[in-house]
């Protein structure tokens, strides 16, 4: 087949897929128009009485910063080698920490916090501490390296590897401070209680799941020795066994097999933990040897559909995970295209193209909106007075703000390793422009050498 004949059909395939796409969501959109519901009849809930909304909204955003937004700057910074500046910054969320767990409290109207948010502050506490000791043993902090014990253990660790920890525990303090953030409203507002809870921890999980998911999409696209690896397995392999494996883990914990009986929720969630394992054996399959494949998005792609068509008590609650669904669609048919008509099969491309920051971005709104489709929170939402399109527009104005966050703090860690030459990941980036530039300067003294034998000799 000549280039031509090849551009013209990979012309029209695009076209076709660009149509098919379309018409899909055209068909769902309007579908979601012709059975519109109406909205819930709010003439039995009252306005809530919410008791010092600005001192606990300050706490919140002071909660914010110190546990969630500094802790990734000392991420940023412990990951590119600077320790030092790490250390002292997380000396600031060690204290707020504390500060946290010991006087502040995230109460609701009675006074109460629930154990669920008391002891992810502890935790936090505990491993904010454990990360700043093993950041002041890497970066030899004078009274830490005075002990003799102290001295021992980390010429038996090794600077390196202790480095190696600190870079762990501050991306794993990350981690606790979103889940931190996260709770606070619901302690606040007394949530996920009783009959409540089973549904916070799924919507809770999974929906941050999502938000870790786009993370890791846009980590592997903005960082360029990730991307680039030549490793013998491509990014849909390693997604492909994250699915079948969450897949089987649902399968299982969503239904009591032989003990109960069978309702609506539970066909529903574990006939979706099926066809992640089963969608997950064909992705691990067809992606061997380094292969793309477009399984782990059709999967994304159906269980989107699934949650879209999710009948909930509340009409709030059914068209909020209409649009989670929708989303969702959106960035597994994105990933489609992107990789098999954008990439054309590839890992990368020499540059990164605008398109390509869509997809994660749908993961991480589907995310934020399936954490938001908690029915205390939609009820909330009508005592409010609000509906499910203002609810909708506040929850993806969040999604920007932490898609913003996290391409900032990559781009912020790629200025520091530009900047100061040092970090953990681009180790072989930096050995192979030291064997570029040593096989430079060969080239040049063999040309001198060639040069002087050419030259005559006179005695």
């Amino acid at each position: 087949m000549t280039a031509a004949n090849k551009k013209i059909v990979f012309g029209f395939s695009r076209s076709i897929s660009a149509i098919l796409l379309i018409c899909f969501f055209f068909e769902k959109v309007c579908g979601d128009m012709e059975h519109d519901m109406g909205m819930d009849d709010t003439s039995g809930y009252t306005r809530p009485e919410i008791v010092q909304a600005g001192s606990k909204s300050f706490h919140w955003l002071c909660t914010l910063g110190f546990l969630l937004l500094l802790p990734s700057v000392v991420t940023c910074l412990s990951f590119a080698g600077r320790i030092y500046s790490a250390t002292l910054l997380q000396c600031t969320c060690a204290v707020y920490a504390f500060l946290e767990a010991a006087v502040l409290r995230f109460q609701d109207n009675d006074g109460v916090e629930n154990r669920t948010s008391r002891g992810t502050a502890w935790f936090l506490v505990g491993l904010t501490w454990i990360t700043l000791f093993f950041g002041g043993l890497a970066g030899g902090t004078g009274f830490l390296v005075k002990s003799k014990r102290l001295q021992t253990f980390i010429s038996n660790a090794g600077e390196k590897r202790l480095s190696y920890i600190h870079r762990g525990l501050s991306f794993l303090t990350v981690l606790t401070g979103w889940v931190k953030v996260c709770l606070a409203p619901v302690a606040l507002f007394g949530f996920c209680r009783e009959a409540h809870t089973g549904q916070c921890i799924a919507h809770g999980i999974m929906g941050s799941a999502f938000v870790l998911y786009g993370f890791i999409y846009v980590l592997v696209l903005v960082i360029p020795w990730i991307h680039s690896a030549q490793t013998s397995y491509s990014q849909d392999y390693v997604d492909s066994w994250v699915m079948c494996i969450w897949g089987v883990v649902n399968t299982f914990t969503e239904h009591r097999w032989g003990r109960e009986g069978w309702s609506v929720h539970d066909y529903q969630h574990t006939f979706m933990g099926i066809i992640w394992w089963t969608g997950g054996i064909l992705g691990i399959f067809l992606s061997r040897n380094g292969r793309r494949t477009f399984v782990p998005s059709l999967i994304i792609i159906f269980t989107g559909w699934a949650m879209s068509e999710h009948a909930q008590h509340l009409i709030i609650s059914t068209k909020v995970h209409n649009m989670f669904g929708l989303v969702l669609m959106c960035g597994g048919a994105l990933r489609i295209i992107e990789i098999s008509f954008l990439l054309r099969d590839k890992r990368t491309l020499d540059k990164i193209h605008s398109f390509q920051y869509l997809a994660p971005f749908c993961l991480v709104c589907s995310g934020l909106l399936f954490m938001g489709a908690n029915e205390e929170q939609l009820i909330l939402v009508l005592r409010l007075g609000g509906d499910h399109s203002a609810y909708v527009l506040i929850i993806v104005s969040g999604a920007f703000l932490v898609y913003f966050w996290m391409i900032a703090c990559l781009e912020f860690y790629l200025y520091l390793l530009e900047k100061g030459k040092q970090g953990f990941l681009p180790k072989s980036y930096e050995l192979e422009e030291e064997n570029n530039n040593v096989s430079f300067e060969l080239d040049n003294i063999s040309n001198e050498d060639v040069d002087e034998d050419t030259t005559p000799f006179n005695v």
